[in-house]
């Protein structure tokens, strides 16, 4: 049987995989939940579900291409954003299927690619939570404030266009006052992203705790009398499981209603 990923490759399978390695936290836990018992590697940085016991292979950036080989799985599950081409393609060169997520720039769209995962790669029928996120995540409120969202420091790292943070915010009524930068990650001088506060541009700041570990002593202290939210990274950047939980404590975190 042969499938195909999110990039429109080809991806020989011979049935659901029974042995797979996960090169992205989000997806490990994924599939942990939902096809348990067929991950044997997955990266250092996979800390979800908790106590997940598996061959760690190193970092998503530069995973240890030699010991996911020893591993010798059905499956590597890859992204496009989170891991690099060319580790892919010695993969796959060393006659290992490799499944690669493309970076969504929308919510239902990163739901979309896992049940494709679940559905079409491994076989199984879409579990509840999938359903339940895919109902959660639908509306989109009126939008309530103008958000400038740092997701790095030294420099400045913040988001811009075509995110799934960016989304998972608007379908809060958190617009990002800079959705419509060219870069998807633009790089602003700390001076530029005050005076979008000064000049009404932007009226909150939101600082995840992931990949930089944003608290509040560390992050707000940039921005004097800007209103910030501390927020969870996984609820605010990761697709999965995870997105039925984040509904209601991103909502809450907001004060916003979370109609269920």
């Amino acid at each position: 049987m042969t499938v195909r990923d999110d990039r429109g490759d080809a991806v020989p399978l011979g049935g659901g995989p029974q042995a797979v390695v996960s090169l992205v936290p989000s997806l490990t836990e994924t599939l942990a939940t939902s096809v348990p018992g067929r991950l044997v590697g997955a990266t250092d940085y996979c800390v979800e579900p908790p106590g997940l016991d598996v061959a760690r292979v190193g970092g998503s950036k530069y995973p240890k291409i030699e010991r996911v080989i020893a591993l010798r799985p059905d499956l590597v599950v890859a992204n496009v954003e989170e891991n690099r081409r060319e580790d892919v393609v010695r993969l796959r060169e060393a006659g290992i299927p490799v499944w690669v997520t493309e970076a969504p720039a929308t919510v239902p769209a990163a739901l979309g690619s896992l049940r494709r995962l679940l559905v079409e790669g491994f076989g199984v029928a879409a579990p509840g939570w999938l359903g339940e996120a895919e109902r959660l995540w639908a509306p989109v409120r009126p939008a309530w404030a103008r958000a400038i969202v740092p997701v790095w420091r030294r420099p400045w790292v913040v988001l811009g266009r075509d995110t799934f943070a960016g989304d998972v915010l608007r379908r809060l009524g958190v617009t990002n006052a800079l959705g419509g930068d060219a870069e998807r990650y633009p790089r602003p001088p700390l001076d530029e992203l005050r005076a979008m506060f000064a000049d009404g541009r932007a009226d909150l700041l939101v600082l995840p705790d992931e990949p930089y570990a944003f608290t509040g002593g560390d992050g707000p202290e940039a921005f004097p009398g800007a209103r910030y939210v501390l927020v969870s990274g996984r609820h605010l950047t990761w697709w999965g499981p995870s997105l039925v939980e984040a509904h209601r404590r991103l909502a809450g975190a907001f004060d916003v209603p979370n109609d269920r």
